[in-house]
């Protein structure tokens, strides 16, 4: 069963590329910031990254590591590890950077907390899964935890 946590939405920077490998295009997307909200509210704190590889086949490996911290101050640590894949056409457009319809690909990521908050325990003993949506200088996830 699903439990809706949050709604994110990370305000993303340019992709910085590393240049293409064996496995695909490595790129690195600094997160600027953003905001959280649901049963949890607050920000999402600049200085993350999603790490990336864009794959000959056109899937994207996603792999975030970014901080939150709510309107109370607790601080989470998230590490978030999934993928986006669809036509190559709209994994195209998404790689440049153009706004594409949600509907039209799959985005999916896995997630995992960490925090020394003690009301905020529950979350460290959840996995989450988020659905979604890569908007041009934003990633939009709606966070469930899996209970």
């Amino acid at each position: 069963m699903l439990s809706p946590i949050f709604d994110l939405e990370v305000e993303v920077a340019t992709p910085q590329s590393i240049g293409r490998g064996e496995m695909g295009e490595r790129r690195c997307i600094p997160i600027a910031g953003g905001r959280l909200k649901g049963k949890l509210n607050g920000k999402v704190l600049p200085g993350g990254a999603d790490w990336q590889v864009l794959r000959p086949d056109g899937m994207a490996d996603l792999d975030a590591h970014y901080m939150l911290v709510t309107d109370a101050g607790e601080q989470i640590e998230v590490w978030s590890r999934g993928l986006r894949s669809g036509p190559p056409e709209v994994m195209a457009r998404l790689a440049r950077g153009e706004s594409v319809d949600p509907a039209s690909y799959y985005f999916r990521t896995a997630l995992r907390f960490e925090t020394a908050a003690p009301q905020l325990q529950w979350l460290v003993h959840r996995l989450a899964i988020g659905y979604g949506e890569r908007r041009p200088d934003q990633v939009l996830l709606k966070v469930y935890a899996v209970d």
